[in-house]
Formats: structure tokens, sequence, C-alpha cells
């Protein structure tokens, strides 16, 4: 498919990656080796995990293994957004966890205090900046959902601010949205910066980073775990699993995340007027509130990032790279972007990207033990991973130092999520999801299949 006019020239690849300096790889493991923990995976959950585990213990050998290059899969390629929420929200915490709602609030609010934290303590260069999300609703049942969502944050304590007409007007002036709800407590990060700025503060605490190392095999031993790799085994007292969307070494954990493909487009830096004409002139983010939704936000050097809406599973659970581009995703975007900000219609946008996440059936993850509780696992976190990473990377260590904390008595943790079908009924069941979700952004009402999926505690959106 042909791209539009504005898309003709885009780079297809993640802006985040040309913020970067270019750094050479780190070499990947030649020999065997031993460690008293070993991690896989080289995003988010894998970096945070060797953080917390070097503060937990100063004089453990952490060894961290990367099948590819730190922060190239699903780390380096979302938006950035980093929420103050466990929990993919409030609306999701009240529907699977009531009775702890509460708790899961309280302990979102303080790990985004704590990431905040980190950020200072490590003096990490990520472009953190904590100026809030404006939601917003396009129609009259959008609206009344939003309502019922600022109710139930007065009800809980969380901030929100709800906005129509001028006061909506000075957040974004758009003829598509006629209400939004203002969140302050919410944060934005750079998340390439954010991938590098951990691998780096990693190295200089000392934890060994293996590079286009993949983990082939784990085997149980009579003294932890061994990770078999082409170039060698890493013998491990312990060992954490942060593969996330990649398929996960231990099979029984498959069907429980599905690989989702996503999309996102970045426009070129706009001017100070540009941005007036649209009202948008604070650092706030924004998402509309649809099934099918849309998350938008500014870069630090003000180009707008307009991301979502499609979000495109295939059969068989494929993970080629070459999904990683597409072109009908790219154009609607654009389009979209076109009808909701009419004065920058004429923009073109220099880069375009798609990536994978790892979809749970409900939208959180979720942590466990192996192998007789050497081996821990973290997945599941479907597009809310940037601070919830941090907690997760935290439960897992708790687990395997087998103590007891509010993060391991929590549910939402501690059970797996309702398995995906094999194929043919994986597929069958998360197009008709779609459909119905469609079908309900465009007259507001839940299809048959949905309220099924509701009643069994399955979700998928966005």
């Amino acid at each position: 498919m042909e791209l539009l006019p504005t898309l003709k020239h885009a780079a297809l690849r993640p802006y985040w990656f040309d913020t970067l300096p270019a750094e050479p790889a780190r070499p990947p493991l030649a020999s065997d080796t031993r460690a008293d923990l070993a991690i896989i995976g080289g995003g988010f959950t894998g970096l945070w995990t060797a953080l917390k585990a070097r503060e937990r213990d100063p004089q453990a050998r952490i060894v961290l293994v990367e099948a590819g290059r730190t922060g190239n899969a699903a780390s380096g390629r979302n938006g950035g957004f980093c929420a103050p929420s466990i929990s993919h929200g409030l609306g999701n915490a009240l529907r699977r966890w009531p009775r702890e709602v509460e708790t899961l609030i309280r302990l979102g609010r303080e790990n985004l205090d704590a990431y905040a934290a980190d950020v200072a303590r490590y003096d990490l260069d990520i472009e953190f900046e904590r100026p809030g999300k404006l939601m917003l609703a396009e129609t009259p049942w959008q609206i009344e959902g939003m309502q019922a969502l600022a109710a139930s944050h007065r009800r809980f304590g969380i901030e929100s601010h709800p906005l129509t007409g001028a006061a909506l007007a000075e957040k974004l002036d758009s003829p598509v949205y006629g209400a939004g709800l203002f969140e302050p407590n919410y944060a934005q990060v750079n998340p390439a910066k954010t991938v590098a700025e951990l691998r780096r503060v990693a190295l200089t605490q000392g934890i060994e980073l293996y590079e286009d190392t993949p983990v082939t095999a784990l085997r149980e031993s009579a003294t932890g775990i061994e990770l078999v790799t082409p170039g060698g085994v890493i013998k491990a007292g312990r060992a954490v699993l942060a593969t996330n969307a990649a398929p996960p070494l231990l099979r029984r954990l498959r069907p429980s995340v599905i690989p989702i493909f996503d999309y996102a487009i970045m426009t070129r830096p706009l001017s100070a007027d540009e941005l007036a004409a649209i009202g948008w002139t604070g650092r706030h983010s924004l998402a509309d509130s649809g099934n099918q939704f849309h998350y938008i936000r500014k870069s630090a050097d003000n180009r707008i990032l307009w991301g979502g809406y499609d979000a495109v599973y295939h059969f068989g659970s494929r993970r080629d790279p070459a999904l990683l581009d597409r072109a009908e995703t790219y154009n609607k975007l654009a389009t979209h972007f076109a009808r909701a900000l009419p004065p920058l219609a004429g923009v073109n946008f220099t880069h375009a990207w798609g990536g994978i996440i790892d979809t749970s059936a409900r939208t959180t993850f979720f942590a466990g033990l192996a192998a007789g509780g050497r081996l821990a696992y973290a997945m599941g976190f479907t597009g809310q991973g940037v601070s919830a990473s941090r907690f997760a990377a935290l439960t897992m260590l708790d687990l395997l130092d087998g103590v007891e904390t509010e993060r391991t008595r929590l549910a939402m943790a501690r059970t797996r999520p309702f398995p995906f079908p094999p194929e043919p009924l994986r597929w069958l069941g998360v197009r008709l999801a779609q459909i119905g979700l469609a079908q309900e952004d465009r007259d507001g009402r839940r299809s048959r299949f949905n309220r099924l999926l509701d009643a069994m505690g399955v979700g998928f959106d966005s």
C-alpha cells in the first residue's frame, strides 16, 4: 500500500532511536560462566531487576543476557507513558480485584514516586517529566463513561479534573472531542533513553551484560538453573525470565500472553504557533477513550507522537520482523491525526514504526515462580509496562527471596490470567472481540461476545 503524502519521507524506525548516540554492542557470551542471579531479557523488566537485585546484594554476581540489543524490542518502541498505576487504571482494578483496589491505587502511586526517586538517585537522563495526562471523549457514551470514571476517582481520592468548553480548549482545542478528564499525576519518559541509561548504570554497578546472546533452553540442576546459550552455559543459583513479548521459555506460560502489534507515527518538530493553533501549549500527554484508542504526546523537541488504535494479531502468534511496519495503519493514524487536529493536517511525519505488546487477557502483568522457587517470571504488561516493570522487578525479587510483602500478596500479581485458546480459536476469538469493540465505539453497545468475555474475566482492547 502506498503511504499518504505526509508519510512519504518517514523513516521506518522508532524516533526514539535517533535521540541516542551509537553505542557498541556488548560482546555475546563466549564460554560457560556462573552467576548468583541470571536475568534473561534486556528491556525495562530485566534491567530494573538487575539494578534492584544489586541494591539488595552489593556482592552478588549478576549476569544479564539479551537475545539482540537492549531496548530494540518493546521497551524501546513504546510511547513512554509512565503511569501512576500498576493495574492498567482504576476501572480495570475495580472490575477484577475490587477487594484490593485501595491497595493497588496506593502501590501504583508509591511506585511512580519511587520511579522518580530512582531517576534522581541514578542521575538518569531519560527526559522524565510529570506533566499529567488528558483523557478525551468524543461520543455521548464515552462522555458518560468518563463521568463515571471521575466519580470513581473522587471515591478513591484520585485527583482528576473534568473539563469541557473553554477549559478543555485550554488543554486541547479539537473539533472531535467534547469532554476531557485531566489527571495531573502522570509522567512520561523517552523509552530508548530509559533503556540506555538503565543499561549504563547496570554496567557501572558491576552487572555483567551479554548482548546477542539468546537463551535456547532452561535446565534445572542440583544447585539452581542452567541457561543454555550458543556461546556457553550460565550456571545460576537463581534466574529471572523477563522476555515479555518473546515466546516464553517456560511452555506452560505460552497460553498466557499473545503478541499484539501496535503502531505509531511522529511529526517533525512543531513551532509554538502551530501548537497554539490546537490549544496544546502544555507538556501533558493525551489519550482518547474509545476501545480503539489513540495515545498522544509531545517529545522533548515538540514533535507529536500519534499512536495506537489498531491492535493487530496475526494467526499463529506470528512475530515476524516484517510485521513491525504496516502502511495501512500508518495511513489510518495520519488520517485520524488530521481529523482531530485540522490546523496541522499538512504537517509531515518523520518517523513511523511498530512494536509488539505482550498482551494478557486481563491487561496487567502477572508474576510467579517455577523450578522449585529458583526461577521467577513477570509478563503480560499489555502496553502498561514503563512504570509497572519496576514494580514487577521488585515482585520477582521478593518471590525469589521467599519473603511475603504487599507485592507478593496481591491477587493481581500472583494469579495467572485466563489462558488464550489454541489456534484457530485464538485468532477467531481475537477477531470477534475486535469487531465487537469497534462496533461499541460506533454505537455504544457492548456486543454479546464481549459481554461473555467480561463475565469470564477476559479483556481485550487497543
